[in-house]
């Protein structure tokens, strides 16, 4: 069993374009296999979003964030600096001075090693530099295990 990589392991930077498709996927993957979650053919257009999540970086305010161990892709999400573009529904989007983000998504392989945990510190870590004093998520019960 593979030790937990440090944070001093982990690269974090923007996805690369070409990084795209296979993030994409990995979301697909991760979010059609949790357990008590929609499947694709219940709801075909959020899969959608999900395999095209590199689309959501052609808005403004919007990154895409990779976690990267040994060359390999471990865990990605997206970061929202304005919540007028979040996308979620409901009232999220209305509120000010925050920052948020969602469809995180961690490789299995790297699964309980804290990739998660770095991944969404990188957004607070943003939402600070963007002047923002507030970080909105957006989860279902069926998102627990996150």
């Amino acid at each position: 069993m593979e030790s937990e990589p440090s944070s001093s392991n982990i690269e974090l930077r923007e996805a690369k374009e070409q990084e795209f498709e296979t993030i994409g996927s990995l979301m697909v993957d991760v979010y059609s296999n949790l357990k008590g979650f929609f499947d694709p053919e219940e709801q075909p257009k959020y899969f959608q979003m999900l395999q095209n999540v590199g689309e959501l970086t052609k808005q403004s305010h919007t990154k895409l964030f990779v976690a990267i161990v040994k060359d390999q892709i471990a865990g990605a999400v997206i970061y929202f600096s304005d919540m007028s573009v979040y996308g979620s529904g409901g009232t999220a989007t209305q509120i000010k001075n925050a920052s948020g983000f969602r469809l995180l998504a961690v490789n299995p392989t790297f699964r309980g090693q804290g990739i998660g945990k770095f991944l969404i510190n990188a957004c607070i870590g943003q939402a600070k530099a963007d002047g923002n004093q507030r970080m909105i998520i957006h989860t279902t019960e069926a998102m627990k295990v996150a």
